[in-house]
């Protein structure tokens, strides 16, 4: 669909779930997309690590798509870059430190030189056909999070990104309350805004804040070795990390290589210039417990992460009895499984726990009900439409901003078109808007026969049928909860099959389609009948 003389938006990914952003905008014959994320696989996709929006709709208009503008550097935004855009052939934009991470992963990809990357430093104006845009400095929890000001003829476009307010960020200078306003008064068509945490009824709280709050729980372990779990993301709470470790008088050690990684980029961009020295494994085994301050990636549960090898006993960060762990991060939900087995590894060798539930050792990147309440009055849109969110947060928003003045609110969710202008705002149409998955090397879609038969797989088992000649017959069965009675199964299943066969008459004995049918029925009503599983069955057959 080409744009006519109108404004259009549509989300591909990120609203309806929280994560893999996709957001367009389409005016006078153009598209631009801002973001280009990914979420991680979940026990729904077996097999599978990163899940992808599918990019059909906009693959199709792609001789129209102008280019694609990168709010921030977490993988929910910048994540899907790699795997698609070179397919899209358009131009990147981003701040410094996002190009930095953004380039990173070209070139990890094997594409750096095929991507035009526009690093947009000094925060100017620059211009996609009808599209002015700005970059507006947010504070989130990432370096250099931003908000885009996006001119169209008909009118301009405030879309947040992830966002939160901070009178203490530590890193980095975000848009006032005065800047923001003015902003306001020069008149905003349209806020999309970022619903993550529109059910708290708090504001999400300061970096500051947080820093002091790590400063008195480090020092409330005095003698104990102290490991302080992250998003490795989150450069302003490096920063603070820096700050604690030095307060505290204890050595830093980092643990995982995305921290490395992001260390690098952010001192290469200006950020983290007084971060402590930085003391290697063997240097930090080698001090006193109470002198070392470990930060190591893990906090969600990831499975090779630092955290996981530490809990395991199994990385050269050793913890012992007594010794502490920072849970300084919030969960993500679907996570919960993930953390509670780490957790409960630490705590099966005597090992303290600590998180933003007992302590203030975290504060969230997202609004809360203030902040939202407060940008709603700052900038005063005709219209809200809220993303970054599932269905339940985005439609409170859009109550939310109603009941504070906002003359229109619009609840879409992925492949919703929707026109913010001319005319009255709403939904005109529905664009494919699905899921991919990476599995393996593979890019395939989510509800592919691969996933499917994989799920069946994992709720029901398989037997397998091998049908030799002169009649002969072989079943083997795997994930079926027989134990001592698989033996006695396998037989009566074989001596089912040959029975099922011997009933075939004439032609059909000669069919191999019918043959097929006819021992995979056998054998799945065995397995029913011995076990209450309905297990995929695969009959193999001899060439004839």
């Amino acid at each position: 669909m080409t744009p006519g003389d109108e404004l259009l938006f549509c989300t591909l990914g990120g609203s309806g779930e929280i994560g893999m952003n996709v957001n367009l905008y389409g005016c006078q014959g153009k598209w631009l997309m801002v973001d280009l994320g990914m979420t991680f696989g979940m026990n729904e996709y077996p097999g599978v690590e990163l899940v992808f929006a599918d990019l059909e709709f906009i693959e199709e208009q792609r001789k129209d798509l102008l280019g694609i503008v990168l709010t921030h550097a977490h993988e929910d935004h910048i994540g899907a870059v790699p795997y698609f855009a070179k397919e899209l052939g358009v131009p990147l934009y981003a701040t410094p430190f996002t190009a930095k991470l953004v380039a990173a992963k070209l070139e990890e990809a094997g594409i750096a030189g095929e991507i035009e990357l526009n690093v947009i430093d000094h925060l100017d104006r620059f211009d996609l056909g009808p599209f002015g845009i700005r970059y507006i400095p947010l504070a989130h929890s990432i370096a250099e999070g931003n908000g885009l000001l996006i001119d169209t003829p008909y009118g301009r476009i405030f879309h947040t990104g992830d966002w939160k307010l901070d009178d203490r960020p530590l890193i980095g200078q975000p848009t006032t309350t005065e800047e923001l306003t003015a902003i306001g008064d020069g008149g905003i068509l349209a806020l999309v805004c970022d619903s993550t945490n529109v059910f708290n009824p708090q504001a999400s709280g300061s970096e500051g804040a947080v820093r002091d709050g790590l400063i008195e729980e480090v020092r409330r372990h005095a003698g104990k070795r102290v490991l302080v779990t992250t998003f490795a993301s989150n450069v302003a709470r490096l920063q603070t990390l820096g700050d604690v470790a030095r307060a505290s008088r204890r050595r830093l050690c980092i643990a995982g290589r995305s921290l490395d990684r992001i260390i690098r980029s952010a001192e290469a961009c200006g950020y983290l210039r007084d971060l402590p020295d930085i003391v290697d494994f063997e240097t930090a085994m080698g001090l006193p417990r109470g002198e070392v301050l470990v930060v190591a990636t893990g906090g969600q549960g990831e499975p090779r992460a630092a955290l996981a090898r530490i809990a395991e006993d199994t990385h050269p960060i050793a913890l012992e009895s007594g010794d502490v762990v920072l849970f300084s991060s919030r969960q993500i939900p679907g996570n919960e499984i993930a953390i509670g087995r780490i957790q409960n590894r630490l705590a099966a060798r005597d090992i303290t726990i600590v998180t933003d539930r007992q302590r203030h050792i975290h504060v969230s990147g997202h609004p809360g009900r203030p902040e939202l309440e407060a940008l709603y009055g700052w900038l005063r849109p005709q219209i809200l439409v809220p993303v970054h969110g599932e269905v339940r947060h985005m439609h409170e928003q859009a109550r939310l901003g109603r009941a504070c003045g906002v003359p229109k609110a619009i609840t879409q969710e992925n492949g919703d078109l929707v026109r913010l202008a001319p005319g009255k705002p709403g939904k005109i149409a529905e664009v494919r808007a699905g899921r991919l998955v990476l599995d393996g090397d593979i890019i395939t879609a989510a509800d592919g026969e691969a996933q499917v038969i994989r799920r069946r797989l994992a709720h029901n088992g398989l037997v397998i049928v091998v049908l030799g000649g002169k009649g002969k017959v072989h079943v083997e069965a795997i994930g079926l909860p027989l134990d001592e009675d698989m033996n006695e199964f396998l037989d009566e299943a074989r001596e089912d099959v040959a029975a099922a066969l011997a009933k075939l008459k004439g032609g059909q004995r000669h069919d191999r389609d019918t043959v097929s049918e006819a021992a995979r029925l056998a054998a799945r009503r065995a397995a029913q009948r011995w076990s209450g599983k309905k297990p995929q069955v695969r009959v193999i057959l001899p060439e004839v």
